[in-house]
C-alpha cells in the first residue's frame, strides 16, 4: 500500500478566492506545498504554515511579459535585474522576457548567462533572456542562434530596431523554424522615421514637431507576414500601435499563418494628444496614435487578433526624461501598472484579459511548462492574487522601479495585485515584496 506523501518546504492556503485559469472563473481554495498547487486530502498531514484570506479577490496563474528592459548589464543605473524583477512581481508577474539592447548586446551565451544568473540570485520572477536577431542589433550578421537556442533562449529581438534588410530576415526565420525559436519584430522602417518625435497626424501638425507615419510600422508587419507566409515560421510582432497593423495581423490569422503579436497599456489608453504638454514622459517608440488607432488595439485583443499585453517596460533616469522632446530617450516603465491600466480600459471578459496577461504570453516566450498553467493539482504554484476593483492612482515615488517615467499619473487605474507566488513562496504578500 502506497504511503501518502509528506510536504516539505512552505505549505500555503488560499482560501475564498474565484479561480480564473482556462477553464473560466470557479469559486475555489488552492493549496500550496513543495512549490506545486496540491490536493490536501491526498496528503498525509495538512497545516499550512500560511492561510490567505482571497475573499473577493482573483487567483490565477501568475503573469508573464513578453517585453521588459531590465537594462543590466550597461545601463544599471535606471533598471538592474533586481529592481525590475520587484517591480515584475508587484505587478502580478512570475516571468520576464528580457529584452536584448543590453551594453553588452544579449547576442552571445556568456551575456545570456550573465542576465540568467541574476534573475536567479534576485529571485523574485523568473528572468528569460532574449536574444538579438543580428550581432549588436546593429543589422547586418546574425547571431549564432543554434548557440543561444542550445542556452535556453527561445525569443529572439532586435527590439528597439526593425531588422531592415528583408533577405536578412528570410535568413533569420529560415534558421528559427529549423530550431523551434521564434522571430519577434519591432517594426519600423526607420528611412520614414528619423526625426521623429511623435505620431504623424493632426496634432503632430498643429504642434510643428517631426512626425512618425503609421506606414512605418505597417510596412515592415506587411513585409514579414508575407516572409512567414514564404518559410513558414512563426513570427511575433512587437508592440502593434495601429489601426492597419491590427487589420494586416488580422488577416495573417485568418490565413492560417503562425503569427501572433502584442499590444501594451499605453497602446491601449493614450493618445498623442498628450505631446500637447511636450514632456518627454509620453514619448515612446513607437509613439502613441490616434483614439482610432487606441480603439483598433483594443479590439485587436478583444477578437483574439493581439494574443498578448506586453509591458515594454522601459525605465530611464529622471534627467533623461527631462530633456527636449527631440533628445529625450523613448520609454515609458509599465510593469507595476499593467493590470490597473488593463482592467480600467478594455471591455474584456475578466478570463480574457488574464489570458493576454498570463497564458497566452507565456505559450508565444515557450514557457507554458511553468507559466500560465492551469490552477490545479500538480502545476507549479507560480500563481497571483489581486483585487479586480480596487481604485488607485500611481504615486512615482512609491514604483519599486529605479526608474519612474510613468505616463500614468492622475490616471484612474482598477485592479490592485495583493500576493505573487513563485515556485511556492510569496514574493510579494499583502502587497509587499517579500525581498
Amino acid at each position: 500500500m502506497n504511503q501518502a506523501p509528506t510536504t516539505t518546504g512552505p505549505t500555503i492556503a488560499i482560501i475564498g478566492g474565484t479561480v480564473v485559469d482556462r477553464h473560466g472563473e470557479r469559486r475555489a481554495d488552492v493549496h500550496v506545498a513543495d512549490g506545486h498547487i496540491v490536493d490536501p486530502s491526498a496528503m498525509e498531514s495538512w497545516e499550512p504554515d500560511t492561510t490567505v484570506d482571497a475573499t473577493g479577490l482573483v487567483v490565477c496563474p501568475g503573469f508573464v511579459d513578453l517585453h521588459t528592459h531590465l537594462r543590466e548589464p550597461g545601463r544599471e543605473e535606471a533598471e538592474t535585474i533586481e529592481t525590475g524583477s520587484r517591480a515584475a512581481a508587484l505587478g502580478g508577474y512570475t516571468a520576464v522576457v528580457a529584452m536584448p539592447n543590453t551594453d553588452p548586446t544579449q547576442d552571445c551565451v556568456s551575456v545570456v548567462e550573465f542576465v540568467r544568473r541574476q534573475g536567479i540570485a534576485a529571485g523574485l520572477c523568473d528572468v528569460h533572456p532574449s536574444g538579438s536577431i543580428t550581432v549588436g542589433r546593429q543589422g547586418t550578421q546574425l547571431t549564432p542562434f543554434a548557440e543561444l537556442a542550445d542556452a535556453g533562449v527561445t525569443l529572439f529581438t532586435d527590439d528597439g530596431n526593425g531588422v531592415q534588410n528583408p533577405q536578412l530576415m528570410r535568413r533569420a526565420f529560415e534558421y528559427s523554424n529549423s530550431l523551434g525559436v521564434t522571430m519577434a519584430q519591432h517594426c519600423e522602417v526607420e528611412a520614414l522615421t528619423g526625426g521623429a518625435v511623435m505620431h504623424e497626424g493632426e496634432c503632430c501638425s498643429h504642434l510643428g514637431l517631426p512626425g512618425w507615419p503609421s506606414l512605418a510600422e505597417e510596412l515592415m508587419v506587411h513585409r514579414d507576414i508575407e516572409l512567414v507566409r514564404l518559410t513558414g515560421a512563426p513570427a511575433h510582432f512587437l508592440h502593434l500601435s495601429t489601426a492597419g497593423s491590427v487589420d494586416l495581423v488580422r488577416r495573417a490569422k485568418a490565413d492560417g499563418l503562425p503569427v501572433t503579436a502584442e499590444a501594451t497599456p499605453h497602446h491601449i489608453s493614450l493618445t498623442d494628444e498628450l505631446l500637447r504638454s511636450y514632456s518627454a514622459i509620453y514619448k515612446v517608440n513607437p509613439p502613441l496614435r490616434t483614439m482610432d488607432d487606441v480603439e483598433a488595439v483594443r479590439a485587436g485583443l478583444a477578437d483574439g487578433t493581439i494574443d498578448a499585453i506586453a509591458t515594454d517596460h522601459a525605465p530611464h533616469v529622471s534627467e533623461s526624461k527631462e530633456r527636449p522632446l527631440d533628445q529625450a530617450p523613448p520609454g515609458m516603465v509599465g510593469l507595476e501598472t499593467s493590470l490597473g491600466v488593463a482592467l480600467a480600459h478594455l471591455d474584456m471578459p475578466l478570463v480574457d484579459i488574464i489570458a493576454a496577461l498570463s497564458w497566452k504570453p507565456a505559450g508565444i516566450a515557450r514557457l507554458g511548462d511553468r507559466h500560465g498553467r492551469d490552477v490545479e493539482s500538480g502545476s507549479p504554484a507560480n500563481l497571483t492574487v489581486f483585487d479586480p476593483n480596487e481604485e488607485w492612482e500611481v504615486v512615482p515615488a512609491l514604483l519599486a522601479s529605479k526608474s519612474h517615467n510613468t505616463p500614468f499619473v492622475g490616471v484612474p487605474l482598477r485592479g490592485k495585485v495583493r500576493h505573487t507566488i513563485l515556485d511556492g513562496t510569496f514574493t510579494v504578500l499583502d502587497g509587499k515584496a517579500t525581498r
